[in-house]
């Protein structure tokens, strides 16, 4: 009788870090934005990542990315950091982590929303979570903190759509391979994003405080190269389902974490929204297995945040 192949030895705690990190990077930026601007300080902090990755990359024998790659990534990188990550931050000054975090949590409900327009077909299960799901962001609306701050809500919901969008757009450009397509993509959303930092006149305070400076920093170490590291890993030595299911433990982390560790407020429209997202999420990412093979997994939705968003 044959039995399952043990996982590999890091794959557990791989997954800690990927749902601890990213959990709590929504919390670390609403800290970051306290004393840095926001386009600021998510635009430094994606090109000194992306600048270590890259020569990371090189170092380890892997190609320089070609002309074609660059210009290819930039619309991405300014989809998926821009305006899927820069307009979290930019909200984050008025709105809590947690909140942020259920919002930015409904992006892989948009990527199966949005994926009828690039040729792939929405199933019934896929239609049942995207209700479920939207149906949590209509319960998170009728709280106060969102009808309290109009246009950070905006933008804010902007940030999932924006990420969804980038990431079925990266499935058909011939971008660079492998990490390097993420350090392609950090390098130039970066540097879109510091001419929206200038454009917006944002100024660095002389003396910013040490726990903005340290969020800041704690974002671009674990936040952008552990976490993404060990989600690599994962994508390689774990089933899909496994790997991506940071996208429903997440927010659930980022809230406990904004009320226990950020002293921040969470009424009951946050955790029935909480709930239905996760269950919407479940759907669409534990699909039944294709019987074709080569299909690819959901792509990252916060490196990130981003990621996070990521965040």
């Amino acid at each position: 009788m044959s039995t399952a192949a043990p996982a590999p030895r890091f794959v557990v705690p791989a997954l800690i870090a990927v749902y601890l990190i990213w959990g709590s990077t929504y919390l670390a930026m609403r800290i970051a934005v306290e004393g840095l601007p926001p386009f600021m300080m998510a635009s430094t902090r994606f090109i000194l990542t992306g600048v270590v990755l890259l020569l990371f990359l090189r170092a380890r024998g892997s190609p320089w990315p070609t002309r074609r790659e660059w210009l290819y990534a930039t619309p991405v990188g300014a989809l998926m950091f821009v305006l899927g990550n820069g307009t979290v931050a930019m909200a984050e000054k008025h709105i809590s982590s947690g909140v942020a975090a259920v919002v930015c949590g409904t992006m892989p409900l948009w990527v199966a929303a949005m994926g009828r327009f690039f040729g792939e077909k929405t199933s019934v299960r896929e239609w049942l979570a995207l209700v479920l799901g939207f149906g949590g962001v209509a319960v998170l609306g009728m709280g106060g903190e969102l009808r309290a701050e109009p246009f950070s809500a905006i933008i804010l919901f902007l940030a999932p759509i924006s990420w969804a969008l980038g990431s079925l757009l990266a499935r058909r450009l011939p971008l660079a391979k492998g990490l390097m397509s993420a350090a392609t993509q950090m390098l130039t959303g970066g540097l879109v994003m510091s001419v929206v930092s200038l454009i917006a006149r944002e100024e660095v305070p002389v003396a910013p405080p040490a726990a903005s400076v340290f969020a800041w920093a704690y974002l671009a170490v674990f936040g952008s190269l552990v976490a993404y590291s060990a989600y690599t890993y994962l994508l390689a030595n774990a089933r899909p389902s496994v790997a991506t299911s940071y996208a429903y433990v997440n927010p659930a982390i980022a809230v406990a974490m904004g009320v226990g560790l950020g002293g921040e407020h969470a009424g009951p429209e946050i955790f029935v929204a909480v709930a239905l997202i996760i269950a919407a999420t479940v759907l669409v990412i534990r699909r039944p297995a294709p019987k074709l093979e080569g299909t690819s997994p959901l792509p990252d939705p916060l490196p990130r945040g981003g990621a996070g968003a990521r965040s």
